[in-house]
């Protein structure tokens, strides 16, 4: 018997179009960001300055492009393989438009400051929530799909959704435990150490099964489509899905080489990074041999352009990603721009590249009509490519010999570039070219925007696509033929758990000694809380974006040591609520910048960074002179710190507004001395507490340098 039913295509036209809406949005942020590096004078405001910039910028492109192409696609794709239509058109609808509220949320929040300041996490307590909801809703409307098929056989790339699914949900929950102070601001229940290593293993994993598994669930699909030929080898996707989704949730510790982590942790990060090369390039291979005998086509068909290119950047990334969990390698790459060209050969190569694909095939077919140009399409291939190469060659030359100069010394053992910005300044060409490539790049997706759209003209959605199948018959578990993963790959029930099981293990493995075994983060007596004052300060420079900047981190090298001071220790940090070691120098690392400039050094340097350091990229922040502190959250925070385990005295967040007055009116005395008339009640001053305060608990202060010297 042959049953009729229809496909839904209304709620992937919904997700395709708000991708491409999203990503131009996205992109067309990030070059502002790019053209505030070179010039600073595009700091325009407050909330458009690059620390408020940037985390916009990554959440819209992650969260809003990619998120809403891999909805588009997997609500496509499911429905075809499964020969049904979705479990339920409510709940899609819920899904289309919560997750646009959340970016809606995104958008609005991060510019006015609104941050948990944790790099691609940074969304506040509501938000996160919100998040979980409608991750929710998702996985009930894509089991239940898959539970009503029509379709035994559970095909690969519904292997990848489903262990996306529940690695993102594990992640994102496991990540977000955080202490809400307001309905704005919250604390992260981890703290240093901890919470470094719970941030890189959910941020090292949203890349994997947020920007990668779903991704190759939908290479999977849709190049075979493409292509109209069979997947290269069904023996090397099962292998592929299991070793990778096994493998990649233990080498998160890689970003945290040469820090304070434990060394036991950063060594099992590396040793899985390597052996993730091995599944990676299966997977590759896998996409692109299935364009055997079909490669005349890809010559003429934009479409596979696209495709072939997004796979090889595929293979690019997971190749480098791996090289650079050697430590020889990451001492050389880390905190630099190499870091920024590696992530956005996965981004706009990996991603976007499959992304457009995805578009002109699906566009046509939706709404029964041929591309409107193909001209175009190949005209966007091209471009794309160009704007790839501007982009990210130039920031890989910048990223090694900006490391190379902050390596090198004199024959008489001192620094070539003792001073940050020298080095800074000798890559502005790069920034200039990455503007360039960006600009390029985002010229190809506005061609793409008006392919699109006459496409659309020249025919009529198909909201309901007609479709038959057969029942499925009802599964005989005695009799089940061939091997034996057939077993767990009919079961969507059994593949979510085993799925679940796989990538807890290495996740447990490594989390749980860390918070546990009390040798890993040793104790330092010196260390002490942060006063109320600072603190305050602190929570600033979060909200600042500072940390998108500037690291906190100083590693054990001799050009570090001797340009920033004592390498870190993890007993500094068992204080810091979220940790700020941060993953990117486009300034000088700030671990051992207490004491080392006077009060009216960093009030100068805050109001015109120039005046200070001439050629300074960083924006003025002249609303910290204008706006006074909120310290009516003191009290709340101070109590929030205690809960978290933080040793503040009994009765202290009764006085934390009186201790907050009288450091205050310290600074403000120590800025008249030197001519400086301040109002205590300023945001500037806490900030200024803040970063006398920070690393200098385990170390004597050194003799503050005079203003004139300091600008030196």
């Amino acid at each position: 018997m042959i049953e009729r039913f229809q496909y839904d295509n209304r709620i992937v036209k919904n997700f395709l179009f708000v991708t491409i809406l999203w990503g131009l949005v996205g992109m067309l942020v990030g070059l502002t960001a790019a053209i505030q590096l070179i010039a600073p004078s595009w700091n325009f405001a407050d909330w458009g300055s690059f620390g408020r910039l940037r985390p916009l910028h990554t959440n819209a492109v992650i969260f809003a492009f990619v998120g809403n192409a891999i909805f588009a696609g997997a609500y496509y794709s499911l429905q075809r393989l499964l020969k049904t239509r979705m479990f339920s058109d409510v709940l899609s609808s819920i899904h289309f438009w919560g997750w646009q509220l959340i970016i809606v949320a995104a958008a609005i929040t991060l510019p006015l400051g609104m941050t948990t300041g944790k790099e691609y996490a940074e969304l506040e307590w509501p938000i996160d929530i919100a998040i979980t909801l409608i991750w929710v809703v998702f996985g009930i409307n894509m089991m239940g799909t898959i539970i009503k098929r029509r379709e035994r056989h559970l095909y690969v790339a519904i292997w990848f959704y489903i262990a996306t699914w529940v690695t993102v949900a594990m992640l994102h929950i496991v990540n977000s435990i955080e202490l809400p102070i307001s309905l704005t601001k919250s604390y992260s229940w981890y703290a240093g150490v901890q919470d470094a290593l719970v941030q890189w293993w959910y941020g090292h994993n949203a890349v994997a099964f947020f920007l990668t598994t779903p991704f190759l669930g939908l290479m999977y699909y849709f190049l075979p489509k493409a292509a109209n030929r069979p997947v290269y080898s069904y023996k090397l996707s099962v292998i592929h899905f299991w070793s990778l989704i096994f493998l990649y949730i233990w080498a998160g510790p890689h970003h945290l080489l040469y820090s304070a982590l434990p060394d036991w942790a950063q060594s099992l990060g590396t040793v899985f990074s390597i052996m993730l090369i091995a599944p990676s390039w299966g997977g590759m291979l896998n996409g692109l041999l299935t364009l055997r005998g079909a490669w005349d086509r890809v010559r003429e068909d934009p479409v596979l352009k696209f495709f072939v290119v997004a796979v090889t950047c595929y293979g690019m990334a997971t190749l480098e990603g791996p090289l650079l969990s050697l430590k020889s390698i990451n001492a050389i790459a880390h905190f630099t721009d190499w870091i920024i060209a590696h992530v956005h050969i996965g981004g706009i190569g990996w991603n976007g590249f499959m992304i457009f694909g995805m578009v002109y095939w699906l566009v046509p077919r939706m709404y029964g009509t041929k591309l409107h140009s193909v001209k175009l399409a190949n005209a966007h291939f091209w471009l794309g490519t160009l704007g790839i190469i501007l982009y990210a060659v130039p920031l890989y030359f910048a990223g090694f010999f900006q490391s190379l100069m902050w390596k090198q010394f004199t024959p008489d053992g001192f620094l070539v570039y003792p001073n940050f910005l020298d080095t800074l300044l000798e890559i502005r060409t790069a920034y200039i070219l990455r503007v360039i490539g960006g600009s390029v790049y985002i010229t190809g997706v506005l061609l793409m925007i008006y392919n699109v759209r006459k496409t659309v003209l020249a025919g009529k959605l198909i909201a309901n696509e007609d479709a038959e199948a057969p029942p499925l018959e009802k599964l005989v578990v005695a009799k089940e033929s061939g091997h034996w993963h057939r077993w767990i790959e009919r079961r969507p029930i059994q593949m979510l758990v085993v799925s679940l099981v796989v990538v807890a293990i290495g996740g447990l493995l490594e989390l749980v000694p860390t918070f546990l075994v009390k040798s890993n983060i040793p104790t330092i007596s010196s260390v002490k809380p942060y006063t109320p004052l600072e603190l305050q300060g602190r929570d600033i420079y979060v909200r600042e974006g500072c940390y998108t900047c500037h690291s906190q981190m100083v590693r054990p090298f001799r050009s570090e040591t001797e340009r920033y001071g004592e390498y870190a220790k993890a007993g500094e940090f068992v204080y810091d609520h979220p940790f700020q070691w941060g993953s990117k120098r486009t300034g000088p690392d700030l671990l051992r910048v207490g004491g080392k400039y006077p009060h009216s050094w960093h009030y100068y340097h805050m109001y015109d960074p120039t005046s200070m350091s001439p050629g300074s990229l960083m924006p003025a922040y002249t609303h910290l002179f204008e706006d006074a502190l909120d310290t009516t959250t003191t009290r709340s925070k101070i109590e929030a710190m205690r809960t978290m385990g933080v040793p503040y005295a009994e009765g202290s967040p009764a006085l934390a507004n009186a201790d907050l007055q009288a450091q205050s009116e310290g600074i403000v005395a120590g800025l008249k001395k030197d001519g400086i008339d301040a109002s205590a009640d300023l945001e500037i001053i806490a900030l200024i507490a803040y970063l006398q305060r920070v690393g200098t608990d385990i170390k004597a202060k050194p003799a503050p340098v005079a203003v004139a010297d300091a600008a030196k």
